[in-house]
């Protein structure tokens, strides 16, 4: 079991910066590849990165290739995604996901593969 706890978010400007954390409990947060996704009312969650263990390989949505940034500290339990360039359309609530059957080297990119999950954290984007 591993409890996710996100942080961050709020509500900035177009082109703007924020950031998502997400810190778990337990000591096995190693063991896990981990995923941010997001979804707007009345629309089905989408997948918007993911990491794996170790940090050694992502895996990002084309449509925050270059503007997001997701990286882990397994020292301390948590997860970020340093959000860049912020559209209007970036507007969601923003949710954490570990995945304990990930493999070594897996970013997995469907909620299917995904075990645990945050609270959900709100960002706006205004134009």
């Amino acid at each position: 079991q591993v409890q996710l706890v996100q942080s961050g978010g709020g509500l900035v400007q177009a082109g703007g910066s924020l950031r998502v954390s997400c810190e778990a409990s337990g000591r096995t947060f190693s063991i896990y590849a981990m995923g941010w996704f997001r979804q707007v009312p009345g629309k089905e969650r989408e997948f918007v990165a993911a990491i794996s263990r170790s940090g050694a390989r992502t895996n990002y949505a084309d449509s925050v290739k270059g503007r997001f940034t997701i990286s882990r500290d397994n020292a301390k339990s948590t997860v970020l995604l340093q959000m860049n360039s912020l559209k209007p359309e970036d507007t969601a609530v923003y949710y954490c996901a570990a995945a304990r059957g990930a493999g070594v080297l897996g970013a997995p990119t469907s909620q299917a593969a995904y075990d645990y999950w945050g609270q959900g954290t709100q960002v706006t984007v205004s134009s």
